[in-house]
């Protein structure tokens, strides 16, 4: 059974998200699985990732991650996109879109549990946000799939996969 195991505030500078966008058609078995192998099988990952000269696990807080960006509601399709955060201003390459954020901060929840369990649990790391006194920004959330939380399972065979809402900023605050 996956639970949340932290919340956490995350200051983050400008961010220039690089990567392929999806949508519900773009769905096998009701998840973007296949995409995410697409990725890995293609190179993708290192063909974004050689756009910045250097590391990205030095240039960005968790900048070795890659993330899986979700966007619906609002009037709007449910988008599903696929990249890597990269510094402000990064080129983009052939076959790739981008989307800028500004600074801001970044409410952070990690869910801890066997790897088939800890997807699609946006809505209670949302709610857990809130709860936890956060003004979340429900338009974009992300699956940040960090190394080695995610990537090397514990003695019990459980990962770590953060869910990450940006944060409103209120007046005065």
């Amino acid at each position: 059974m996956p639970e949340i195991i932290k919340v956490y505030k995350q200051n983050v500078g400008a961010l220039r998200f690089i990567g392929k966008k999806y949508g519900d058609d773009d769905r096998t078995d009701g998840n973007f699985g296949a995409k995410w192998g697409e990725w890995h099988e293609s190179g993708w990952f290192d063909t974004v990732a050689k756009q910045y000269n250097g590391s990205l696990a030095e240039a960005l807080e968790d900048g070795d991650s890659y993330i899986g960006l979700m966007r619906g509601g609002h009037g709007s399709p449910f988008e599903y996109w696929i990249g890597i955060f990269m510094p402000e201003g990064t080129d983009v390459p052939d076959g790739f879109m981008h989307i800028d954020f500004p600074p801001g901060s970044l409410g952070v929840c990690w869910i801890y549990g066997r790897e088939e369990d800890v997807y699609m649990l946006e809505g209670e790391c949302g709610e857990r946000l809130e709860k936890e006194g956060f003004d979340v920004d429900t338009q974009w959330c992300f699956e940040r799939y960090a190394c080695p939380r995610y990537t090397t399972p514990d003695e019990k065979g459980n990962i770590i996969l953060d869910i990450c809402f940006y944060l409103l900023n209120k007046k005065g605050a």
